[in-house]
């Protein structure tokens, strides 16, 4: 690999680390020796670069430092693109919207050559069983987990029992014949379950969190693995 080629492959793969990358980590990904990333960091510092760290620590970039992105490789604008394709299909009708405007944006940065190639990749997601009606509800939900806001809803679970209650929305999963979202029940005190279908009225509250979204998330999922729960496809709240 071209030196100047590798060196702003190196800064691009440490936008990718919050913690410091080992030396021996980045070698192996660049395929070059722990010696050379040595002295690629110390020519990157030289010149100006950000880099925090130093050898047998590890290297991170400073936050604050933009670098534009390589140009994508034709495995990573194929990988792209079908995910793109697959959101365009989904009932969520504002990230459907955004993603068909996304692959407008990229395939205008491109090279005609790779533009061309974001037409027909000949990547296609297929999808059965998908009800694709669109649901509001969706937009709803991210913009609760944005912002960090309560939701009230009236609820009817798989068994007919219905109940009304305000969530704190953390995970939104996307499935291929409905949608499954994980929140702290505050009449529960508690994680939950639920699908979305279920749903017979929703509005955001002035509610905020009590922690940080990423935080309950977390928590969420070690709750989840420490339960061993077999699977998040049927659950859902009582």
């Amino acid at each position: 690999m071209n030196r100047i080629v590798r060196l702003f492959s190196l800064m691009d793969s440490l936008r990718r680390y919050r913690r410091p990358a080992p030396a021996q980590v980045l070698a192996e990904e660049h395929r070059v020796s722990v010696r050379t990333i040595y002295r690629d960091m110390q020519l990157l510092s030289a010149l100006g670069a950000p880099i925090g760290g130093e050898a047998g620590l590890g290297y991170v970039l400073r936050p604050g430092f933009f670098l534009p992105p390589l140009m994508f490789s034709t495995e990573e604008l194929e990988a792209l693109v079908l995910g793109a394709r697959w959101v365009e299909q989904l009932p969520d009708t504002e990230l459907a919207a955004v993603a068909t405007n996304a692959l407008a944006k990229l395939a205008a940065a491109m090279p005609r050559a790779l533009a061309e190639r974001i037409d027909d990749t000949g990547l296609y997601p297929v999808t059965r069983g998908r009800d694709s009606s669109p649901k509001p509800l969706l937009g709803l939900v991210r913009r609760a987990m944005r912002e960090e806001r309560g939701i009230f809803m009236r609820y009817k679970d798989q068994a007919g029992r219905t109940s009304q209650r305000v969530v704190l929305p953390v995970q939104l999963a996307y499935f291929e014949d409905r949608q499954v979202v994980a929140a702290w029940c505050c009449a529960r005190s508690a994680f939950r379950l639920f699908r979305l279908d279920g749903v017979r009225h929703a509005e955001l509250t002035d509610q905020r969190f009590h922690k940080r979204r990423v935080e309950l998330a977390k928590q969420w999922f070690d709750e989840f693995q420490a339960a061993n729960a077999h699977s998040a496809h049927g659950g859902e709240a009582t």
